[in-house]
């Protein structure tokens, strides 16, 4: 802890003014899936605006593994300079905590919330080939079928696994799940046809959507998307429980200077304002936030809550 606090007061010695980006030195912005998914779309869309307004560049690295927890972990043991920052989601900060026994980073005492970046709608996918062209012919078919399909998510304990499993809780309907190392894997699988069933972030199934490849078949926000104004919420398809979405936000780790965390916050706010970055998140599926750090820590703290009753209903629990 003292060497983490000598570094902070370091850090905090390089802000005239909050000019600390005159250090010039990369930022590591570190993804903890696979390239791909939503998370990894989000981080590539700011990476270059958030490096203008912090005035040095903005490296992505993707550090997938182990349901997010590989890239977490590199994290929660970096120096706290503000340097190294990685990009939590409802996975690695809400559902990990819930189903791992054990997980190498602690959630709330391993990182200082900056931000919530964007809020992310999810929609649940099948493949074209299969014959369901909507909520109430995928529920008839499952009951028809049980057992017969399976629904890819991106590894145990991620947040497609609790979706999925909260999906057959409220609809009462069984699918086979079929986890893989990263959303990206697991996408691919389902538009080539392996697996017919996607519980995903809207970002990144809609372009094999807006292709065919892909149907969609209810989303969870609170009206429908101008990306997909023919697809149905959850709650108008009575199911409020699976209506919540996933986010995505930027976390440091603990014994980071608050004026680092304030200033990084800032960076965030004024990326997203740049003109354009908005409408290139949103045409992804993707809603810019920009929330403060003391927002985004309690909002930390009542997803893992969430994610822990949802996991002890479905009995999900990992080594």
């Amino acid at each position: 802890m003292q060497r983490r606090h000598l570094m902070a007061l370091t850090v905090t010695s390089l802000l005239p003014g909050l000019g600390w980006a005159q250090t010039g030195k990369p930022v590591r912005l570190v993804v903890p899936f696979p390239p791909g998914g939503a998370t990894d779309i989000t981080a590539r869309v700011l990476s270059e605006p958030l490096a203008r307004a912090l005035g040095q560049p903005v490296i992505v690295e993707n550090r997938g593994g182990a349901g997010g927890s590989i890239g977490m972990a590199e994290v929660a043991k970096s120096a706290p300079d503000g340097l190294t920052l990685g990009v939590a989601t409802l996975s690695t900060h809400g559902v990990n905590p819930a189903v791992y026994r054990k997980l190498p980073y602690d959630p709330i005492k391993d990182f200082v919330a900056v931000t919530e970046l964007v809020k992310a709608p999810g929609v649940v996918v099948v493949n074209a080939a299969l014959p369901v062209k909507n909520y109430a012919e995928l529920i008839a078919y499952l009951k028809a079928n049980p057992g017969k399909l399976s629904y890819a998510s991106p590894g145990n304990g991620t947040i497609g696994h609790m979706w999925g499993e909260l999906f057959k809780s409220a609809t009462g309907t069984f699918m086979v799940h079929i986890p893989y190392r990263g959303a990206g894997p697991a996408l691919n699988d389902v538009v080539g046809g392996q697996v017919m069933v996607y519980f995903d972030q809207v970002a990144a199934s809609l372009p094999f959507i807006q292709s065919g490849k892909l149907r969609a078949i209810a989303v969870s926000w609170d009206k429908r998307l101008e990306v997909l104004p023919n697809t149905p919420t959850y709650a108008e398809l009575s199911l409020p429980s699976s209506n919540d979405p996933s986010w995505f936000g930027l976390v440091a780790p603990a014994g980071t200077a608050p004026a680092v965390t304030s200033r990084l916050q800032q960076a965030v706010v004024k990326a997203l304002q740049e003109p354009g970055v908005s409408t290139k998140l949103s045409a992804q599926g993707l809603f810019a936030s920009g929330s403060s750090p003391a927002a985004f820590a309690a909002q930390i703290g009542k997803e893992i809550d969430k994610m822990q009753r949802i996991a002890k209903f479905a009995k999900i629990s990992l080594d």
